[in-house]
């Protein structure tokens, strides 16, 4: 099992070192509680004058004097290099949702890899936060407080089922799957409401969408969210 390092009733904000904005930090530090930085998101974070209540990773691209202005005690240090230090953070951080900024934008590996990470780690409700949209693993059932045009895109890591309301094109009695179906570019005709049979689908949403989602996760935790995927990732217990 996974021994978390951050607990939280709150939502937590969880900083990277890809594209963010200071406009992005405000947004997620008036939804959250705690802080954390996933190795060099740290940077972004101390730029902001947040505290960090831990620093998550492999230590590989967090500079020294950024370092040094956070007490040694909440240095995380995560050595394994098999996976990325948005999984070695996401894992370690046990809150009803995890507001994620830094994650999106960039190197299009990066984003694979937290798209993996969000799915690997599916009991860990976590929305990435994008400059116009945000990113998530779609819980058992979410409600989106959508307008009328937007933009919702599905897209399935593996098979799976579900159902939509306000939705143009409804998703009912439809088997997405990576390779043969996906569902990028519906549009909402008012609030979208969906659920899944399985913790496999990505939801892209628009940004105005963030505070209610983040309001709605909070209230379904945690009998609302996926239960932990087998054969999850070992660490040893901390001292």
């Amino acid at each position: 099992m996974t021994f978390p390092i951050v607990h939280s009733s709150k939502p937590v904000a969880l900083y990277g070192a890809g594209a963010a904005s200071l406009a992005d930090v405000e947004e997620v530090q008036s939804l959250a509680g705690q802080c954390v930085a996933a190795d060099g998101g740290a940077r972004l974070a101390t730029e902001a004058g947040i505290e960090l209540h831990a620093v998550i990773g492999d230590f590989d691209s967090i500079s020294a004097d950024i370092l040094a202005q956070i007490p040694a005690e909440r240095h995380h240090r995560v050595a394994e290099q098999d996976s990325t230090d948005f999984d070695k953070a996401l894992r370690h951080i046990d809150a009803p949702v995890v507001l994620a900024a830094g994650f999106l934008g960039g190197r299009v590996d990066h984003q694979l890899a937290c798209l993996h990470a969000l799915a690997r780690h599916a009991h860990r409700p976590c929305v990435l936060v994008g400059a116009e949209e945000i990113v998530t693993l779609c819980p058992p059932e979410v409600h989106l407080r959508t307008r009328p045009g937007d933009v919702v895109s599905l897209f399935p890591l593996a098979a799976v089922e579900g159902t939509s309301t306000g939705l143009r094109w409804c998703i009912d009695g439809l088997t997405f799957d990576p390779v043969t179906t996906i569902g990028t570019s519906n549009e909402a005709t008012g609030p979208v409401t969906l659920t899944m049979s399985g913790p496999d689908m990505i939801v892209i949403a628009p940004r105005h969408c963030l505070t209610a989602l983040t309001q709605a996760l909070v209230l379904a935790s945690p009998h609302g969210r996926w239960p932990a995927r087998a054969e999850q990732r070992t660490d040893p217990p901390r001292p």
